[in-house]
């Protein structure tokens, strides 16, 4: 009997670890197939109070300790830093535990920006879009850092055009960008023009990576540009 109690047990485990999967992936789906940007905002606010839950239990998301591995080496404490497409605030949590605390957050959905402010690592939170001006003044920030945003039907290439202008001589720009999204969504292009415009420098790229723990999602790397 004890034997078929440990054996039950273990099967509802499994059972719920696998519902759980199957929603967050669904989810995830949910998300990506978003028929506009309007229907993108909708469903971001509504995901926003799970958002957190799903991607770091069901996924085990590491985007922000990933980035962060590399932001370190390029953008010292006391730096103003932008955290672009905040989202619920985990980029913010990990650079906040890394010393970081002059952290000011944008993201498009106020739903994601409500559960960002209970993390209580940020200056300041507004929600501004990217891809559209951005209500900052030229050289405002020390360092961006933009988490999961660059990726299929999320913000286009051209909101580097603010972050540039907004980020001081001398600053990074920190970000992942989704392979698929470089190669087909005018990544590759932008990127390579602001290059060659003198607008910013490549410091380096990471090796194509997953941000979850479980391989599930699409490759990312990381790039650090200097402007």
């Amino acid at each position: 009997m004890l034997r078929v109690r440990r054996f039950r047990v273990l099967l509802s485990d499994l059972l719920f670890y696998y519902r759980k999967e199957v929603i967050v992936e669904n989810r995830v789906q949910w998300i990506y197939t978003s028929r506009d940007d309007k229907e993108l905002l909708e469903r971001y606010n509504q995901w926003a109070k799970d958002y957190d839950a799903d991607l770091e239990q069901g996924h085990e998301y590491q985007g922000p300790q990933l980035t962060a591995e590399f932001f370190t080496r390029y953008v010292p404490n006391g730096a103003r830093v932008l955290d672009a497409g905040a989202g619920t605030g985990l980029m913010g949590v990990a650079l906040a535990e890394l010393g970081y605390h002059d952290l000011v957050a944008t993201d498009f959905s106020q739903g994601m920006i409500d559960e960002a402010r209970k993390k209580n690592v940020y200056q300041e939170l507004h929600q501004m879009v990217l891809g559209k001006p951005l209500d900052f003044a030229t050289d405002c920030f020390d360092a961006i850092v933009s988490v999961g945003v660059f990726t299929g039907a999320h913000a286009p290439a051209s909101s580097f055009d603010e972050l540039v202008r907004i980020t001081k001589p001398g600053g990074h720009i920190i970000f992942t960008l989704s392979t698929e999204a470089y190669e087909n969504s005018g990544f590759k292009e932008k990127l390579f023009a602001l290059e060659s415009e003198g607008k910013w420098k490549l410091m380096e790229t990471s090796q194509k990576q997953l941000l979850t723990k479980e391989g599930a999602g699409v490759y990312h790397q990381v790039w650090i540009y200097q402007v």
